[in-house]
């Protein structure tokens, strides 16, 4: 069996890290900052983000992003490293986070992985699949075809040609609809079939995974949806729309940007657009937050050597007791 952990062409798996993980909303900023605190007498600890949202400035309400009193709580990383317009890809995530994990242990802190961007823990995980970059020319083709028959028309020509793919998605999840879509347009092969991982032995990621992560999630998914519908109250309270008024002012974002399409801002954004009634764009943002929860916890689940810690059961200190042993075992063979 081959071990990531003693091999040198493994990068980033090589390294003394943890992850912390686990839906959105579940609390783990909050229990990574306890973490830190801590922790700060034994080792430093800094934070580096597993998000996709995060990485964008001046998307900071609708992301849930730190407040400046977190950060500086402790250093963190991957933050407001993108402007609005600008792509961010799970290639990206993994060279910046080897970057920020290695810079971490040259100062000798301990770095901590924070965030349910799964797409970035599978490459992590995994490896980076094959597929072809980006055609400008062939997204062009498929937004105007998507502006005129609509996403779910879109779903269901994925679903003829990819239909092991189509049925992980979601009609109305244009992002990935449209790259699916992409990739067997370039490669005429579908994107499952491209990321089926052959010749690999994965045998070591039970040990890894279990010595490495832990996630937070709820026993009781309606907690979760209160959780969530809660957060999004609040962030309206704070001034989201505001937020979004002042993205919509900057001539280079647009609906189909990646960082516009993140839940909460697209719904906003067509509304403001005038595709969605106001009376109607809160309760298709929470039902979009439920169903990328629900996601997120689909793939957690298909991991389960992970250490799960009952978010809905356990309270702030309960949660901090139970991973701090965790961690520490990790920081030790640092």
């Amino acid at each position: 069996m081959s071990n990531p952990l003693n091999s040198a062409d493994n990068g980033l798996l090589g390294k003394p890290f943890f992850i912390l993980t686990g839906p959105t909303a579940c609390g783990k900023s909050a229990l990574s900052l306890a973490l830190a605190r801590a922790l700060q007498a034994h080792r430093p600890v800094e934070l580096v983000s597993v998000d996709s949202a995060l990485v964008y400035k001046g998307m900071d309400i609708g992301t849930a992003k730190p407040t400046p009193e977190e950060l500086a709580q402790a250093p963190h990383h991957l933050i407001d490293i993108r402007e609005p317009d600008q792509s961010y890809s799970a290639a990206d995530f993994l060279r910046d986070c080897e970057l920020a994990v290695d810079a971490a242990l040259a100062r000798g802190a301990f770095p901590i992985l924070v965030g349910g961007t799964m797409l970035y823990l599978h490459a992590l995980l995994n490896g980076l699949d094959p597929l072809p970059p980006a055609d400008a020319a062939v997204r062009a083709e498929l937004d105007a075809r998507a502006s005129e028959q609509g996403w779910p028309a879109m779903h269901a020509w994925l679903a003829e040609v990819d239909p092991i793919t189509a049925q992980r998605l979601a009609p109305q999840d244009a992002q990935r609809i449209q790259r699916a879509l992409e990739v067997w347009r370039i490669t005429g092969q579908p994107l499952s079939q491209l990321q089926q991982r052959s010749q690999r032995d994965l045998s070591w990621q039970g040990d890894w995974i279990a010595q490495r992560i832990v996630s937070l999630e709820p026993q009781e998914r309606s907690w979760l949806h209160a959780r969530t519908d809660l957060r999004f109250d609040l962030m309206l309270k704070a001034g989201f729309l505001d937020e979004i008024d002042r993205l919509r002012a900057n001539p280079q974002l647009h609906a189909q940007l990646p960082s516009i399409r993140a839940v909460g801002y697209r719904q906003a954004w067509q509304m403001r657009d005038g595709e969605v009634a106001e009376k109607d764009w809160v309760p298709q943002a929470q039902a979009a937050t439920r169903q990328l929860a629900k996601r997120q916890l689909t793939w957690l689940r298909s991991m389960p050597t992970r250490q799960v810690l009952a978010c809905d059961l356990l309270n702030a200190e309960q949660q901090l007791q139970q991973a701090l042993p965790l961690v520490r075992r990790v920081m030790a063979q640092a």
